[in-house]
């Protein structure tokens, strides 16, 4: 998607602050921090949200995932605790139409939602 601000990002064209990344997904801290740790998870390959995923996705959802679990480990916040987003659709909250997956943490975070 040419237009996409987060495929720049994926092919280079835009610089972000990468801290990890393989074949299907990079992550790279958020330029508008909501939180001391605060990165973006976002598949190599455009997907609109977390709505458009099709049934044979399960497996870069599954790394989605388990790219959040590692970011949380190296950012050092996998024992005190963090908060994985994914916003979806506009009412959702979400501003760019990529699929990308929020890690928070670094503080203590307002409960939202039930435990």
């Amino acid at each position: 998607m040419p237009d996409c601000i987060f495929c720049r990002i994926v092919a280079g064209e835009i610089p972000s602050n990468r801290v990890l990344e393989d074949e299907h997904l990079i992550a790279f801290r958020d330029i508008q921090p909501a939180a001391p740790v605060h990165v973006l998870v976002v598949p190599r390959r455009h997907v609109e949200s977390l709505a458009a995923l099709e049934d044979g996705d399960a497996e870069l959802a599954g790394r989605l995932m388990a790219a959040a679990r590692d970011v949380a480990r190296q950012e050092g916040v996998a024992e005190s605790g963090y908060r994985v987003v994914i916003n979806t659709g506009a009412h959702g909250g979400q501003t760019v139409g990529h699929l990308h997956v929020h890690v928070l943490g670094g503080r203590q975070l307002s409960g939202h939602g039930t435990a």
